[in-house]
């Protein structure tokens, strides 16, 4: 199969290229950057430097390709810049799906969240609704990822992979990352949100093996899946051993916590053959000290 990859030299791109030259697929991965397209051909796939925004650029550039799939990796978060993600999800998606369909593409697999559910009791499942009523500034990320995956849905087969909190290498959350960073009192750490040791429930999922998932979504049918580890935890129980990890101190624990901040089940994932090779954080976020 020949897939477009959408986002080559992201944190899960950069892995995920490999992954899909190993499986025996031909790549076509992009970057915006002349660097990050050298990257991209120096592993083994064939590059394309293109902007998702510059939507005449794009049809070209995926004519040309003709692939069989697109896996959208797409994000716009070295600077915490929500608002530029955003657009990414929304803009950027519709272009990128209408140059996909004008190719004659019928797969897509998208870059989706886990934590847009809304308020339950217990790790959320993929019928579930989003929490489309949240307020600001969350209510905007939930519909970004709204607009996102039913974008994707115009695609004859469209699979939303639910990502948890993505952690390891290229992500906030390695050693001297933004999250150490912000955890040190760094008034200039760019993290977007807050490291609170409370009651709220978050799913992590290593960052391999989310790019695992996306290979193997490449044979799924339509639909969110939720990519995850098994141990949905507490903030009060994570916390502490991820700032002992990346060897930065740990706030205090305190009471409290969101209603939506629930988790997620994988039970749909491990269905469908998915196996993490991290799957609790507690081991995950060991090894980031080694």
């Amino acid at each position: 199969m020949h897939v477009f990859v959408a986002g080559a030299t992201g944190a899960v791109g950069r892995l995920l290229v490999p992954l899909l030259l190993d499986a025996g697929h031909r790549v076509t991965g992009t970057s915006r950057s002349r660097a990050g397209a050298e990257r991209v051909g120096a592993r083994g796939a064939s590059p394309a430097r293109v902007d998702v925004f510059d939507r005449s650029a794009l049809h070209e550039v995926m004519a040309a390709a003709a692939p069989d799939a697109v896996i959208h990796q797409l994000t716009d978060l070295s600077d915490a810049d929500g608002e530029a993600t955003n657009r990414l999800r929304v803009e950027g998606t519709r272009n990128l799906v209408d140059a996909a369909k004008a190719a004659g593409v019928r797969r897509i697999v998208v870059q989706s969240m886990s934590w847009m559910y809304a308020p339950g009791d217990g790790p959320a499942i993929e019928g579930e609704l989003l929490d489309l009523s949240a307020p600001e500034p969350r209510g905007s990320i939930v519909n970004g990822i709204r607009v996102l995956e039913e974008t994707a849905a115009e695609v004859d087969t469209a699979v939303s992979l639910r990502f948890g909190v993505l952690y390891g290498p290229g992500t906030w959350y390695e050693p001297g990352g933004p999250v150490a960073a912000a955890l040190s009192g760094d008034p200039d750490a760019r993290f977007l949100g807050n490291i609170v040791a409370d009651n709220s429930v978050n799913s992590f999922v290593h960052v391999a093996d989310a790019a695992r998932a996306a290979v193997q979504a490449l044979g799924w049918p339509s639909g969110p899946v939720n990519i995850v580890d098994d141990e949905p935890a507490r903030g009060r129980e994570w916390v502490p051993v991820l700032a002992a990890a990346l060897g930065v101190p740990a706030p205090a624990v305190v009471s409290g916590g969101e209603s939506w901040a629930r988790g997620a089940s994988n039970t749909l994932a491990r269905s469908r053959g998915w196996r993490p090779e991290h799957p609790s954080w507690r081991a995950g976020f060991a090894d980031l000290a080694t």
